[in-house]
Order: structure tokens, then sequence, then C-alpha cells
């Protein structure tokens, strides 16, 4: 019972950030770049983790930690700001829910190769005839909410 209680915290989590790339289109339109909308946007986010960070008092955020962690995973915060740029310059051509489709079927595609394969640590989860069949209906779904 308790993955469905994540599991639901994802979905909201998922409804939640679809408002994100219009609100970004929005600043972009008002400052005239999709570059400084992007980084506007990663600002807030970064002052909103801070603050959080502070509050909460968690973490072991120091000199010493943080060289202590692979050069590559830093590259997180690449595909994030890559995420965010790419929604305020696609969602307004594509729409949001094509957008988002399409996101969702990218990060199922790599997120199965990802669990076929372990990376990052995680347990290996193998492709199978099942999984590929899902991906197969996200794809299909992704062409036909872009005909509608």
């Amino acid at each position: 019972m308790q993955l469905l209680g994540f599991m639901l915290a994802a979905v909201a989590v998922g409804a939640m950030i679809t408002v994100q790339p219009p609100l970004n289109a929005i600043i972009a339109r008002h400052v005239g770049s999709a570059l400084a909308a992007t980084s506007i946007s990663i600002l807030v986010a970064f002052f909103c983790s801070l603050l959080l960070l502070v509050v909460s008092g968690a973490g072991r955020v120091m000199p010493a930690t943080l060289a202590a962690v692979p050069w590559w995973a830093y590259l997180g915060g690449v595909v994030g700001a890559v995420f965010v740029g790419s929604g305020v310059v696609l969602a307004p051509v594509t729409g949001a829910l094509v957008f988002f489709v399409c996101i969702v079927a990218g990060q199922l595609v790599g997120s199965t190769i990802i669990d076929h394969y372990g990376a990052f640590g995680l347990a290996v989860r193998e492709i199978s005839w099942s999984r590929l069949l899902g991906i197969f209906l996200v794809l299909a779904g992704a062409v036909l909410v872009s005909k509608g």
C-alpha cells in the first residue's frame, strides 16, 4: 500500500509540472528571451530549494562531501536546465498535452534503458515484451494526441 502513496505523489507532481512550461513561456514573452526565462525559472527554483534546505537542516553540504560526488552526477543540473528551456521553446508550439506526452514517451524509453542495465546504481529490471508494448502504446498515444 505504501507504493501506491508514492505513485499518487508522483502523479500529483506530474500534474503540477504541467504548468511550468506555459508559466516560463509567459516570462520569456515579457523578457524577450527563452534563455533568460530558463535562467529566471532555475534561479527561483534554486532559492526555493535553498530555503527548504536551510529550514529543514537536512544534508551535509560541505566542500568535502561535494568533492566526493562523481563529476558526472552534477549533469543532473544540466538536464534540468535543458528540460526547463525546452519547455519554454517547445510547449508554446506543440501545446502542453503533446509536449508532455512526448516528454513521458522519452522518459519511458530512457528509463527502460536505465532499468535494463541497472545504470546509476539502480536495480536491474530487464526489458520485457510487456514493457515494450507499454512504451509502444505511449508512443502511439503521442501520435494520436498530436492529430487531435
